[in-house]
C-alpha cells in the first residue's frame, strides 16, 4: 500500500509539473542547461536540477517584493562575485530550494511522521546557506584578490619611477595576474577604454568594496590627477607588506591544530594495532586452554 501510494504521489508531481511548465512556456531542461552554463564565468556544466529550479525562479522572481535600497545593495554584490541574476531571482531560488525541501518534510507527516522535523530543519539551513552564498563568494573573491594586492602595489612603485601611463601599468601587471584579479583589471581597463579614468576606477573600487583596493584607487586616481604618487605607494607598500605578514602569520597559527589531529589519530591507530595483538593472543591462550 505504502508503494503505491508513493508512486502515485510521484505521477501526479510528475504531470502536474509538465502541465505548469507548459502554461508558464517554461523552456526545455536542455535549453535551460544551456543557457545557465553559457552565463558561467567558470563554464562549469549546469545539472539538472539547477536547470529545472532556474526555469521556475523565474516566473517565481516576478512575485518577490523587494525595496530599491536592499535590492541595489543585492545587485552589486551579485555583480561583484560573478552571478549573473537580479536580486529577485536569487531570493526566489533560495525560497524554491528550500521549499522543495520543506515540502518534503509536509510528505514525511503523512508517511514517516519522524522524519518530517530534521526535514523542516535542513529546510531552513538551504535557505540560509542559498541566501549568503553571493556573501561568501564574494568575500572569498576579495579575499584571493587582496593577497595578490601587496605585489600590485610594489609593481606600481616601480612603475611610476619609469612612466605615469595608469593604463599602461595595468595593462602590464595584468599580463602576471592571477586568474580573478585578471579578469577584474580586464574589466577595469575596458572601462578606462571606453570612458573616464576616474569614474572607471571609482566603479573599480565599489565593486569589491576592499579597503586595501581603496587605498590604491586612491593614489591612482592622484596620479591621473597630476600628483606625483611615488611616496604614497612606497609608502602603502611597506604597509601592505606589514599586512601580508600578519595575514601569513594568523594562517601558519591555524596549520599546529591540524597537525595535532592527524597526530592523534595516528597514536589511535598504533594503540589499536596493539590492542588488535593482545585480544587476539589472548583469545588463542583461551581456546588452547579449552
Amino acid at each position: 500500500m505504502m508503494i503505491l501510494i508513493l508512486l502515485f504521489g510521484m505521477l501526479l508531481a510528475t504531470g502536474l509539473f509538465l502541465i505548469l511548465a507548459d502554461v508558464f512556456k517554461l523552456p526545455r531542461l536542455a535549453t535551460s542547461r544551456a543557457m545557465i552554463t553559457a552565463t558561467k564565468e567558470q563554464k562549469d556544466k549546469a545539472n539538472n536540477l539547477e536547470a529545472v529550479l532556474n526555469a521556475w525562479t523565474v516566473v517565481l522572481a516576478k512575485y518577490i517584493p523587494m525595496d530599491e535600497y536592499k535590492k541595489h545593495r543585492l545587485q552589486n554584490t551579485l555583480h561583484a562575485a560573478g552571478m549573473n541574476q537580479t536580486p529577485e531571482e536569487y531570493v526566489a531560488f533560495a525560497l524554491l530550494k528550500s521549499g522543495l525541501v520543506g515540502l518534503g518534510a509536509i510528505l514525511c507527516l503523512m508517511i514517516l511522521p519522524l522524519l518530517a522535523p530534521v526535514l523542516l530543519f535542513l529546510a531552513i539551513l538551504i535557505y540560509f546557506r542559498e541566501i549568503n552564498k553571493a556573501d561568501e563568494k564574494l568575500s572569498m573573491k576579495r579575499e584571493k584578490i587582496e593577497s595578490e594586492l601587496p605585489r600590485f602595489v610594489a609593481t606600481i612603485t616601480q612603475e611610476l619611477k619609469a612612466s605615469r601611463d595608469v593604463i599602461g601599468i595595468l595593462e602590464n601587471y595584468k599580463k602576471n595576474a592571477g586568474e580573478i584579479f585578471g579578469y577584474e583589471l580586464d574589466v577595469l581597463t575596458a572601462d578606462m577604454c571606453s570612458g573616464s579614468y576616474e569614474a572607471a576606477l571609482t566603479r573599480f573600487e565599489a565593486r569589491l568594496n576592499s579597503p586595501m583596493l581603496s587605498d590604491i584607487t586612491r593614489g591612482l586616481i592622484s596620479v591621473l590627477r597630476g600628483d606625483d604618487g611615488a611616496m604614497y605607494f612606497q609608502v602603502l607598500s611597506h604597509d601592505m607588506k606589514q599586512l601580508e605578514l600578519q595575514r601569513l602569520k594568523a594562517k601558519a597559527m591555524k596549520i599546529p591544530p591540524k597537525i595535532r589531529v592527524f597526530s592523534f589519530l595516528m597514536l589511535m591507530c598504533f594503540v589499536m594495532t596493539y590492542v588488535v595483538i593482545i585480544i587476539s593472543e589472548i583469545l588463542r591462550s583461551l581456546s588452547g586452554l579449552f
